[in-house]
């Protein structure tokens, strides 16, 4: 005798009611893709956020006073910016207590980018003698350092190693490009150094029909890491009490704002996805006790045929974790989908760092949802499986006619 695939006839079971089905799939695959896209988003935000912090590797930013919206905007959104404070600045700040290392740098906002109409590009220009920012990485990487009019351009923008790229009327090299950070502060910067700015302003009064007016006495902000002993909020306090007109931004205010943000941002889709699981756990439960009470025939019928308790109760779970196992894998899909399409959208409005999480990560995350799925069926589906199990065959046929 032929024995019955338990998994085969819980398929089977399901074909039956295509309508029925298709709806606990849908709702399976709401919930699935809601949690899982908004787990992967943020996810993607953290990762910028460890990634560039690292990078940055700052522990306080100093602008001029009136100045530091504009700052925090560029570092998270990477909007180009420029403003200007005196260099003696830089001076006063390396003699202050607590100060480990400090490195001026000049922030400018291009007229205009040739390459690529629709990118907006942050020019980024720092001191090589001083820097702990893009010096250690031109050492790791290029095995160099920038000379005369070579720049480091960031991943996202739309240029190669050796293209020329003219700023103000001054043609300039591409060294190298960096890799992706997920802060559009550096992947959407091109870094020169100093000397080269200061020569790229003085030439754009005869070359450029948009001049820059920079003198090689002022900078735009100064980027400071702390002694070990010392804490980046201490030291800005310090900094703004000895040096009149600047802000101070402990890196820590920036990190936390984001961080802020994210834990808003993650209670939220929480308390939603938690709702909708709940409904989808109680629809779930709802439908096959239904579905058990219109099948007591069939079911005291395999009863009588010889099928035993445990083989009712394996097809009753067997029936509820395909719907949450292949609703979950439909979830993955159009939430995947639907995260790529308004990605874009979604972070210009939350003006957040963003970089997609490693595909080691991405696969842990997906199968942990599946797994999750499969477990949330099985817990919908015991009641109404043992339920099933129970049944005497003689009434349920009775029951079911």
């Amino acid at each position: 005798m032929k024995r019955v695939n338990i998994f085969g006839l819980a398929l089977r079971n399901l074909k039956r009611r295509p309508v029925r089905t298709v709806i606990l799939l849908l709702i399976v695959a709401l919930v699935t893709g809601t949690l899982v896209g908004a787990t992967i988003f943020i996810s993607g935000m953290q990762n910028a956020l460890k990634i560039g912090t690292y990078r940055l590797g700052a522990d306080v930013l100093i602008v001029p006073a009136g100045n530091e919206a504009q700052a925090k905007t560029a570092l998270l959104a990477g909007e180009p910016v420029s403003f200007y404070m005196d260099r003696n600045i830089f001076e006063r700040v390396r003699n202050i207590e607590g100060v480990k290392n400090a490195s001026p740098q000049v922030f400018i906002k291009p007229a205009s980018f040739t390459c690529c109409y629709n990118v907006e590009t942050f020019l980024v220009a720092f001191d090589p003698e001083s820097d702990f920012t893009i010096s250690p990485w031109l050492e790791k990487k290029l095995k160099k350092t920038l000379k005369g009019n070579e720049v480091i351009a960031g991943s996202a923008l739309p240029i190669l190693t050796g293209d020329t790229i003219p700023f103000f009327g001054t043609p300039f090299v591409v060294a190298g490009t960096m890799e992706p950070t997920g802060m559009k502060f550096f992947d959407q910067s091109v870094f020169m150094t100093m000397d080269a700015a200061y020569s790229m302003a003085d030439a754009s009064k005869e070359k450029s029909m948009q001049p820059i007016d920079l003198k090689k006495d002022r900078i735009s902000a100064v980027l400071v890491q702390v002694q070990d002993s010392f804490t980046p909020g201490r030291v800005a306090i310090r900094i703004e009490h000895d040096i009149d007109g600047v802000k101070a931004i402990a890196s820590d205010e920036v990190v936390n704002t984001v961080r802020r943000q994210l834990n808003g941002l993650l209670k939220g889709i929480i308390a939603v996805s938690s709702v909708l699981w709940s409904l989808a756990l109680l629809m779930t439960g709802f439908a096959f006790y239904m579905i058990v009470n219109e099948r007591q025939r069939e079911l005291g019928l395999l009863r009588a045929m010889g099928a035993k308790k445990k083989h009712i109760f394996a097809m009753i779970i067997a029936e509820a974790s395909a719907i949450f196992a292949l609703g979950a894998v439909i979830g993955l899909i159009i939430g995947a989908v639907l995260l790529f399409s308004f990605k874009g959208l979604i972070l210009q409005s939350l003006k957040l760092p963003y970089l997609l999480p490693s595909a080691w990560v991405l696969a842990r995350l997906m199968l942990g949802a599946v797994f999750f799925s499969l477990l949330s069926g099985i817990l919908s589906s015991l009641l109404p499986a043992a339920a099933a199990s129970r049944m005497e065959p003689y009434e349920a046929i009775r029951k079911g006619e």
